[in-house]
């Protein structure tokens, strides 16, 4: 399993995810769930990943192989797609592809191949957009109603992300808010696990603006937790019934 969350703010996107593969008790990994593609100044891309790891994997580098292909066009390469809508669909349509094509393979296995995909971007005169592409290769968009994506094992970390973050949250606030979900998230659930690659794409700078992985120990981190753990301590004690 893994916890993956992405915020579409009116100051940019901030994007998380953990980096826990597991195939059972004893057989746990270790992989990068964040990938980028970015031309800067021109487009920036970010996906995060979910579910089956060789569908995911697959379906990256499907993607990688169409971006090198010298005969790439606006139909078959991401950085070439005149839209971020176009992107999406691209990516469904090879997430949708991969999966059916490893489903027929592992049927008589019985093995999931769900997999699920965050997208967020910005491409030059177009705004910041961020989809949730589902194994089936559909997709939804985040709004201003609803400016948060998340992908894997979300309940845990769903609560704050509800509570706190609007469009008008700032990028140094939204930061705060991912990794307290995510703090959250590793609390509760076994199958997710540092370390964390969190993305930070500030509006119109067509590319990553900060990128930081964060390491099982890491000071900063503990201490955001251990603040938070003792925030909701004493919020407790103070509520009366």
């Amino acid at each position: 399993m893994t916890y993956c969350v992405g915020l579409l703010l009116n100051e940019g996107m901030v994007l998380l995810s953990d980096t826990r593969t597991n195939a059972g008790l004893d057989n746990i990994s270790i992989y990068r769930k964040t990938f980028v593609f970015e031309a800067p100044g021109e487009r920036v891309i970010t996906i995060l990943t979910a579910g089956s790891l060789s569908v995911t994997q697959t379906a990256i580098a499907l993607l990688r192989d169409a971006i090198d292909d010298p005969d790439a066009d606006h139909n078959t390469s991401i950085m070439k797609a005149p839209t971020m809508l176009k992107v999406a669909e691209m990516i469904g349509n090879t997430l949708a592809s991969v999966r059916q094509d490893i489903e027929a393979k592992m049927s008589a296995a019985k093995v999931s191949t769900a997999a699920s995909m965050i997208v967020a971007g910005q491409r030059k005169g177009g705004g910041p957009r961020m989809f949730l592409i589902y194994p089936e290769g559909n997709f939804i968009e985040a709004t201003e109603d609803t400016p948060y994506l998340q992908i894997g094992e979300h309940k845990y970390g769903k609560p704050i992300l509800d509570r706190v973050v609007t469009m008008e949250t700032t990028l140094q606030d939204a930061q705060k808010a991912v990794l307290l979900s995510m703090d959250s998230t590793l609390r509760s659930n076994l199958s997710v696990g540092m370390p964390l690659d969190l993305t930070v794409i500030a509006r119109d700078d067509l590319r990553v603006t900060s990128q930081r992985r964060i390491e099982a120990g890491d000071d900063q981190f503990r201490e955001m937790s251990d603040a938070w753990s003792q925030a909701l301590r004493d919020g407790f004690t103070r509520i009366a019934i």
